[in-house]
């Protein structure tokens, strides 16, 4: 496919996506399947024009003023750096091409200018979230939030129960990876011009168990739970296990671990992934109806991370889509969820020991508010100060990066170059 053909189906895409209000990975996987043709390089290519246009919604339908698929495109293209030159030769009418740029069109990519645009435009943010956002960041808001317009590396862990980070980047030194600035486990690899990057799970050193597909963020909020050899660890929502196998590593597979999820279809790659990184010491508790499947385990563990449902707000530059699909909705529903897990987690936890709770959300209503209302319910927790959670785990230098939170700290694509994680440590007293 030609660079005009890629746009153009990039707008049939994105099309598809706001007439049928579907995620856009279903749209890109149907217009995959239509389309035998497209090779993998095309589809990636297509992939990465729709995901850049998700991106800059807002300020490109500002741009253009109006916000169709088409405009959505152009003016993306433009925000991103595209000369007016480059984007009349993609919209350029010929064969398979979208058809040529109007005057109107011409004139507005050759004036783009955000400079006057309202916050959540400037930001690409969703208006009925700016409230919220703006708590958070304060002043800081549209930088905080166009940092999440752009795209995200692809960030790997070395697994320190099989390898160290400089094995790791020798054995995949093919890909040019480097060390990312923070987690000392992470190799960063950045994805070509057309958003592609390497087949990691085709890796002999990924079929070997050394390396996972981790955001460094990730790893870190893994870190900061500062789990030990030895401990009682317990991981409440361990879904696929990206941070089960990450306790794991910390806990030098010396200890007990246990990973459940409320929903046992999440936990389904977590075997495989436990077995391929040598973590079989680790234990994974699948729910059953109503039972209780940890009320052994009350009042025992050394350590409860709960790295919880949330919107995943801090995850919209790997995910534009979601941040436009989010709703009031979902956001007093994940709250819920995340006041279950917290209460599950107060339980579980020992005299002595900690919860460490973890989000991928800028929101303070998914952050601070939910360690506030925690504590509120539960008077023997005490929040441990950010400087302290820092120092137990080595991370000191990351201090001056992080923003202070009421109760954590917020990790963000501006500040720290990870995805948007907030991380809360709270000890029950003994």
């Amino acid at each position: 496919m030609t660079p005009a053909a890629r746009a153009a189906a990039a707008i049939e895409v994105l099309a598809d996506i706001e007439a049928r209000r579907r995620p856009a990975p279903d749209a890109l996987k149907d217009w995959s399947l239509a389309r035998r043709y497209a090779g993998a390089k095309d589809r990636a290519a297509v992939a990465s024009l729709v995901y850049d246009a998700l991106r800059r919604r807002a300020s490109a339908s500002y741009v253009m003023g109006e916000g169709t698929p088409r405009a959505i495109l152009a003016g993306a293209f433009r925000l991103r750096g595209r000369t007016l030159a480059e984007i009349g030769q993609l919209f350029s009418g010929e064969r398979f091409a979208p058809a040529p740029l109007s005057a109107e069109e011409t004139t507005r990519l050759a004036a783009a200018d955000l400079s006057h645009a309202p916050g959540p435009v400037a930001a690409d943010a969703p208006d009925w979230l700016w409230p919220s956002l703006e708590r958070a960041f304060g002043e800081d808001t549209v930088a905080e939030l166009a940092a999440m317009t752009e795209r995200a590396p692809l960030d790997l862990r070395a697994n320190a129960l099989k390898t160290t980070r400089e094995e790791l980047a020798a054995a995949l030194a093919h890909l040019g990876p480097a060390e990312t600035p923070w987690s000392p486990w992470g190799l960063r690899v950045t994805p070509g011009e057309d958003g592609r990057g390497p087949h990691i799970q085709s890796e002999p050193a990924f079929l070997d168990g050394l390396v996972e597909i981790q955001d460094e963020g990730s790893q870190l909020a893994a870190l900061l739970a500062a789990a030990r050899p030895g401990e009682t660890a317990i991981d409440l929502c361990a879904g696929g296990g990206g941070k089960t196998l990450a306790l794991a590593a910390t806990m030098a597979g010396q200890g007990r671990l246990v990973a459940t999820d409320l929903d046992q279809r999440r936990l389904a790659p977590i075997h495989a992934r436990l077995a391929r990184a040598g973590a079989g010491f680790a234990e994974v508790r699948r729910p059953h109806g109503r039972e209780d499947v940890l009320a052994d385990l009350d009042g025992t563990a050394d350590l409860v991370l709960v790295d919880a449902p949330c919107t995943g707000s801090g995850t919209w530059r790997r995910n534009p889509d979601a941040k436009w699909r989010v709703r009031p909705g979902s956001l007093a529903a994940r709250r819920r969820d995340q006041e279950t897990v917290l209460d599950r987690a107060a339980r579980l936890v020992r005299p002595g020991g900690r919860i460490a709770y973890v989000t991928c959300s800028l929101l303070p209503e998914e952050n601070d508010e939910a360690v506030s209302g925690l504590l509120e319910r539960h008077p023997s927790l005490a929040v441990q100060p950010v400087a302290e959670m820092l120092a137990a785990a080595g991370l000191d230098r990351l201090g001056p990066a992080v923003r202070p939170t009421v109760h954590g700290l917020q990790m963000t694509p501006l500040r720290t170059g990870t995805d948007g994680f907030y991380v809360a440590l709270i000890r029950r007293g003994s």
